[in-house]
């Protein structure tokens, strides 16, 4: 496993992330494709021998219940001090004023209830999960600096927005004296390069890291494009947004330089996504143990120019999506 620095802050981070979204109770929340304890078991165990440290998890999946079953495994399998434990906070929990956005009621609120659920008195890496239109930046970046500064994180993350909405609110961090976010959780992949266009650039420029989400696309970069799709694919309303027939020419890109490498698809699209300088830990939500291993094996592929070339040719302007 290779160690990083979360943008360029002092928090080191493993360069492959356990996304918890694969983990909670199929019948609480949306997520039937969810594991549960036991089944979620082999998948801890094998993070922590592979080295993976950087765990994110969010307040809503699986309705709370993946950041229970992540704080049951961090005490069964590994200890508080050995992993960088992140959450998130905005979409809604409850229907009450402080079940949803990003208002003071609701971060404060939300905050404590997923420490509660993780079984600890801190996380490392506390992010808002989208941009809230609704609530003043000010508001918002003053209650997260109030979370830092009551121990209840240790550093503060975004995730999905447009470029200038994340520099308003660094912006305003300055602007109050108060805490900065050290993370882009982005969405970012073969299929979706978007973030290239001026987020990548901000990031760069401010020295915040990079931490993608969805960065085999569902798993769609992960097989041929004839291939039967899995499980989870199929009951995964997500996975709809990287079907459209511009992406078969990418897919295919993907399969012949992985055939021509003799590793799996996975190994060189992953490969791709960490080869861009501001990507720190792309997110790994794995089901099956051949996932995590594919990944820490991508650490070591070092693509050509002309493989690049050959993956980024056919990528062709579309709008962001999961903002």
């Amino acid at each position: 496993m290779e160690y990083t620095r979360l943008g360029s802050s002092g928090l080191k981070v493993s360069r492959i992330a356990l996304g918890c979204m694969s983990f909670g109770l199929s019948d609480r929340g949306t997520n039937q494709w969810t594991l549960g304890d036991e089944a979620a078991e082999p998948l801890f165990r094998q993070a922590v021998e592979l080295g993976i440290t950087f765990w994110d998890t969010a307040n809503m999946y699986s309705a709370g219940s993946s950041e229970e079953i992540v704080g049951r495994a961090l005490r069964k399998y590994t200890d508080r001090d050995s992993i960088v434990l992140a959450t998130k906070v905005f979409f809604p929990v409850h229907d009450g004023p402080g079940g949803s956005g990003l208002s003071r009621k609701a971060i404060l609120e939300n905050i404590d209830a997923s420490l509660a659920r993780l079984g600890t008195d801190y996380v490392d890496l506390y992010q808002i999960h989208r941009f809230d239109p609704e609530t003043p930046v000010e508001e918002t970046m003053e209650a997260l600096h109030d979370v830092i500064r009551a121990g209840k994180a240790r550093y503060i993350g975004a995730s999905s927005m447009w470029a200038w909405q994340f520099a308003k609110m660094q912006h305003a961090a300055d602007l109050g004296g108060w805490t900065r976010f050290v993370s882009m959780q982005n969405q970012y992949s073969l299929l979706q390069r978007e973030e290239e266009r001026e987020m990548f650039g901000l990031l760069a420029d401010q020295g915040v890291g990079s931490i993608p989400w969805s960065p085999l696309a569902k798993g769609r970069l992960a097989r041929p494009w004839d291939e039967r799709s899995s499980q989870r694919a199929q009951v995964d309303p997500l996975h709809a947004r990287y079907q459209g027939d511009e992406n078969k020419p990418i897919v295919d890109a993907v399969r012949r330089v992985a055939e021509a490498r003799g590793v799996p698809m996975a190994q060189v699209a992953l490969a791709w996504v960490m080869h861009n300088p501001v990507v720190d830990a792309p997110i790994v939500g794995p089901t099956k143990a051949h996932h995590l291993s594919d990944a820490v094996a991508a650490l070591d592929l070092e693509l050509t120019v002309d493989e690049i070339t050959t993956l980024e040719e056919p990528y062709t302007p579309r709008l962001p999506s999961g903002y």
